[in-house]
């Protein structure tokens, strides 16, 4: 059986590695149009909780790269300058391209060597591969083969974001809420590595406007970043790379296959990032197709079907969750002017996934003080 995965990202990596842990003498190939070392935006997050999977289905890539990951167990919300912390909800992350350089050593130690800065236009090329994965993005040219088949929807959120790094590491995952002279902003920042942090600058689109980021060059962009985050960054810079401000895609393909072809991760869907789970959900859809070709004996015909009736449901649940959390960050300037503790409660409720109980259960110190403000009912 021939493989062809385009796209050479945690997916495409991650496919080829259980595909041929799998089935040793599979021919699988690998295309990427990027260099080995080229990757856009700086650390990948995951939650604790999200990494069991990864275990489960293959602990040994999981205890490599867990190894190399920065760890924290608390969320902190800065709104009107205090801090809050909400206890419990615990994160790892690793930077991204230090996730591929581990992924690339796996698929190499399994007998793959991707093809880099190898530009696929078309699939003409792959017409003797039995499956074609695309595991290349947002602008997949697997789903641009065949946009009707796969049912393709795509539009964009409203608001604009920049990704940056910080030159400097944050104890946990924070979320800076920042009222300055050019309008409301708002940062996601983590850190990856002992020296650095990822710093996702966000603002609706009538600020972005009114501030004239429109009309700035990417680096008089980072260096007015820098000045509204003057004091969250307390003397660190903003690295950037390729840093443009971009609106969220919003991507949904009705069918998941379209003949021999199938889609995973960014290729597939999109998850919006104040739920940190891009990364993850790509990596899960790869053990789901590699499963379910498992199950069924490599037949692509009862394989692919399969593959989407399991995964779709699961992936369309943490989407919606991912929606409902863009959404709010749509209305964050609005939302901005609450008191911080309620603030902060409307951010930990924002998906709606998490039940008064089930927040003193994962955030016990967090719900504490919000029921000593009179902003819960105590407990029995």
């Amino acid at each position: 059986m021939k493989v062809v995965i385009v796209g050479a990202g945690p997916a495409g990596l991650y496919a080829a590695v259980l595909l041929r842990r799998k089935w040793p003498d599979i021919d699988v190939q690998v295309f990427e149009q990027n260099p080995a070392d080229a990757t856009f935006g700086f650390g990948v997050v995951f939650s604790h909780e999200a990494l069991a999977f990864l275990y489960e289905d293959d602990p040994d890539t999981h205890d490599l790269i867990t190894g190399h990951m920065q760890r924290w167990h608390d969320i902190e919300i800065v709104h009107r300058g205090q801090k809050i912390t909400i206890d419990g909800v615990g994160f790892s992350a690793i930077g991204r391209l230090h996730l591929l350089q581990l992924l690339q050593q796996r698929a190499l130690d399994m007998g793959v060597l991707p093809k880099y800065g190898c530009r696929i236009d078309t699939l003409e090329a792959f017409d003797d591969a039995d499956l074609i994965i695309g595991a290349d993005g947002l602008s997949s040219v697997v789903r641009a083969s065949d946009r009707s088949g796969f049912g393709e929807s795509l539009g964009t959120m409203s608001n604009r974001f920049a990704w940056f790094a910080a030159s400097r590491p944050y104890d946990a995952l924070t979320q800076s809420f920042v009222e300055s002279d050019l309008g409301r902003f708002n940062a996601h920042h983590y850190r990856y590595s002992d020296t650095a942090s990822t710093f996702i600058v966000e603002c609706d689109n009538a600020t972005w406007q009114a501030a004239g980021f429109d009309g700035l060059s990417e680096d008089d962009s980072r260096t007015c970043c820098e000045k509204i985050f003057a004091e969250t960054l307390d003397g660190a810079g903003l690295i950037g790379n390729k840093s443009l401000w971009r609106q969220f895609p919003r991507l949904h393909n009705a069918n998941w296959f379209s003949g021999n072809k199938v889609l995973v991760g960014d290729a597939l869907h999109t998850c919006h990032f104040s739920i940190g789970s891009g990364t993850r959900l790509a990596l899960e859809d790869v053990i789901a197709l590699v499963r379910s070709l498992d199950e069924h004996g490599l037949g692509l015909a009862q394989a692919l079907p399969a593959y989407e009736r399991a995964r779709r449901p699961v992936v369309e649940k943490l989407v919606a969750a991912a929606d409902r959390s863009a959404s709010w960050y749509e209305g964050f300037a609005g939302h901005m002017d609450l008191d911080p503790w309620l603030f902060a409660h409307a951010y930990i409720q924002r998906t709606g996934r998490i039940s008064t109980e089930r927040l003193e259960r994962i955030a016990p110190g967090f719900t504490a003080s919000l029921a000593s403000r009179g902003l819960l009912p105590q407990s029995d």
